[in-house]
């Protein structure tokens, strides 16, 4: 930097980034880099106003100057480069930009056109309003929610959001650990409306049986007995989970189906077990 006002300039966007400013740091990282594009020093500065507005959500800017930061970036070290525009190429839905970009960090995606539908595992994702639910990962930085979300969540079984790649706490099942990755926003919604019941089951395997009965048939049931409340210091920590929480007795019962199938459903499993089983609640249409 040969100019007084450039060094003025990078010391305010460097004091903008400390206070977390992102609106300044964003600006005035890229009015760095646009005035140096290709000086060794601007790789992070176009990586840091990408990251600014990524942080912003303003994926639009996130996407342009996250592109960028990766033309500058060295392919297959898992420079964060690469993984900030993938998130950012997906929201804007530039899939062979995306593809690239995980390709540029060092991952494995299918070859092909269009959306990245793959399986990347299970993984705990925390909602925007803070439960923590299970998803299975279709690409790098998009799940699937497999859980029936509280109802006033905002969220429903099947939809698809996008998540951070950064974990925030820790959910360990059987000894093995799985990262939370906090959600950016939602990709695509869910039909399936969320409807909650009340049931009698003599058994913990009766409640099994309900959940297995819905899942036959695309839907989902997920007991009440599942949802822990955590405070947001312990959320974002290590939780030990047990694969199967499911309990006998008269408990709530969270639905993910169709409201026009839901009691059809409910009476099919009550008569398979009739003396174990039965349901109360108001299913509306």
């Amino acid at each position: 930097m040969t100019h007084e006002d450039d060094r003025e300039l990078y010391e305010r966007a460097q004091q903008a980034w400390g206070a977390e400013d992102w609106p300044v740091a964003g600006e005035l990282w890229e009015r760095l880099a646009r005035r140096h594009p290709d000086i060794p020093a601007a790789e992070s500065w176009w990586y840091n106003a990408a990251l600014a507005y990524k942080f912003l959500r303003n994926w639009a800017k996130a996407y342009d100057l996250g592109r960028e930061a990766a033309a500058r970036s060295t392919r297959g070290s898992g420079d964060p480069a690469f993984w900030n525009l993938g998130i950012a190429a997906t929201i804007m839905q530039d899939w062979a930009t995306a593809r690239d970009a995980w390709s540029g960090y060092g991952l494995d995606v299918p070859d092909g056109e269009g959306e990245i539908e793959a399986d990347f595992g299970v993984t705990p994702i925390r909602l925007g309003g803070g439960e923590v639910v299970w998803a299975r990962r279709l690409c790098p930085t998009r799940a699937r929610v497999l859980s029936v979300p509280t109802p006033g969540s905002g969220r429903r079984f099947g939809e698809v959001v996008v998540h951070d790649g950064a974990p925030n706490g820790e959910r360990t099942v059987d000894g093995r650990t799985y990262p939370v990755f906090d959600e950016l926003l939602l990709f695509r919604a869910s039909e399936l409306p969320t409807t909650t019941v009340d049931v009698v089951a003599g058994t913990p395997e009766d409640v099994g049986a309900l959940a297995t009965l819905f899942d036959e048939h695309g839907y989902a049931a997920e007991p009440a007995s599942g949802v822990r409340v955590l405070c947001a210091c312990c959320s974002e920590g290590t939780v030990h989970q047990d694969r199967d929480h499911q309990v006998g007795g008269g408990q709530r019962v969270h639905l993910a189906a169709p409201v026009d199938r839901i009691v059809g459903l409910l009476d099919a499993w009550c008569a398979a077990a009739p003396q174990r089983r039965n349901w109360t609640g108001t299913v509306e249409g």
